[in-house]
């Protein structure tokens, strides 16, 4: 059975444009890293300020991206994100972005991230609670 993958809609906004014309690599990340904050509130039900409460909090330790075709001023990115796997401290996640416009692939990739002890400053590994809360089949 496969994870769920969960969409959300990142307005482009005018300083998110370079000197092409066209969003800024930089960017892409920024709206994955918006749309994983929107999703674990709204489909998995675990915002931050939760992990925050439990004394965590999550770091990106790696990034992939591949990049397809430009976002513009005036679209909207539309990510999708769907949980790979869990390892430890860590879990890998995918992420799509298309144009709403023409909804053609932008970008494609995966982040890794760290969940990290507020109290420590180091990994820890993830509770199988918050690992349950995450699983949201198709």
């Amino acid at each position: 059975m496969e994870l769920a993958i969960f969409e959300s809609e990142i307005q482009i906004r005018p300083d998110d444009i370079d000197m092409n014309n066209h969003v800024h690599n930089a960017k892409y990340l920024d709206y994955v890293q918006a749309a994983r904050y929107m999703q674990m509130r709204d489909n998995y039900k675990y915002p931050m300020e939760l992990y925050i409460e439990q004394g965590y909090n999550w770091f990106a330790s790696e990034a992939h991206i591949s990049f397809k075709r430009a976002l513009k001023f005036g679209d909207c990115a539309i990510v999708r994100t769907q949980i790979k796997e869990w390892k430890g401290a860590q879990v890998s996640v995918n992420f799509w972005i298309f144009s709403k416009i023409s909804n053609k692939l932008a970008a494609e990739g995966y982040l890794v991230y760290t969940l990290v002890s507020l109290n420590s400053g180091k990994p820890v590994r993830i509770p199988q609670e918050i690992i349950d809360k995450h699983l949201i089949y198709k």
